[in-house]
């Protein structure tokens, strides 16, 4: 009897100590849901609804299998969310320089457009202002023939080549290439001239342009300088060697050596010598 009673003494004390541990683990769980969920196991049950029943065995299973998960992550890295709002920041200010870029670029390419439609549009009107003063230029120095400024290799003004097509009187339509030094000589002035009457100077310095020419294309070059004396008013000076050149001049000027190492500049006037000598 008194075994019995003491037996009925023991599992009445291990039942106390489960109840009491049972009760510590309640509290202990209602404390543990309050902190992180701000609720009573009673509401936190009623948002649930229905729950599915799972073994303790399962549910320790899991935990443990969870917390293995959780270990293998590492070490909590504490400055993740400032990190995080850090590259935030950082996206954010990329992105905003990125379309301030792509705003500069697409308003750059729209300025470079402008500029090659307005580039195109005075090209060609200085092209054919050019090219009609060649055409006349080089009919008047040949006494006859015709020569055309053409644009070749290229639809864009931009980037095309230039290329000097003429047809001295007598002769078939060719390149500049293939006339002859004097035929040269002369379409190339009257192209200079020709560019020359788009935008004229007060002052043009020709200096020993006449070099390669004969008497017959000098005095088609003289012509040329009165045609251009009479079209602008441009002063023009001529460097040169040629008398036939020098004769058709309204002034001389030149330096002569009287004595040896002495210069001594020389002028004639020879509209006015022309006229004392009548």
């Amino acid at each position: 009897a008194e075994r019995a009673a003491s037996d009925a003494r023991e599992t009445r004390a291990a039942r106390e100590a489960r109840g009491e541990a049972a009760t510590e683990a309640e509290s202990a769980a209602r404390l543990r849901i309050h902190e992180e969920l701000e609720a009573t196991p009673e509401a936190l049950l009623e948002a649930l609804g229905e729950v599915e029943e799972i073994a303790a065995e399962a549910l320790e299973e899991q935990i443990a299998r969870l917390r293995h998960s959780r270990d293998a992550l590492g070490a909590v890295n504490l400055r993740a969310d400032e990190d995080k709002r850090e590259l935030e920041t950082e996206r954010d200010r990329l992105a905003s320089e990125k379309e301030d870029l792509t705003e500069a670029i697409r308003k750059l390419r729209q300025g470079i457009g402008s500029l090659n439609r307005e580039g195109r549009e005075r090209l060609l009107a200085a092209f054919d202002t050019v090219n009609a003063n060649f055409t006349t230029l080089f009919t008047h120095l040949f006494g006859g023939g015709e020569a055309r400024l053409v644009l070749v290799e290229s639809d864009d003004p931009l980037e095309a080549g230039l290329e000097i097509m003429c047809q001295p009187p007598g002769k078939k339509l060719s390149t500049l290439s293939l006339l002859s030094g004097g035929e040269q000589t002369l379409t190339a002035l009257a192209l200079i001239f020709a560019v020359f009457l788009a935008n004229p100077a007060p002052i043009c310095v020709l200096d020993e342009v006449d070099a390669p020419l004969d008497d017959a294309n000098v005095t088609r070059f003289c012509d040329l300088l009165d045609e251009m004396t009479r079209r602008t008013d441009t002063r023009f000076l001529v460097i040169t060697h040629h008398a036939v050149t020098m004769a058709r001049m309204d002034r001389l000027f030149g330096v002569t050596m009287v004595e040896q190492g002495v210069s001594q500049l020389v002028s004639v006037d020879l509209k006015r010598a022309e006229a004392l000598v009548a």
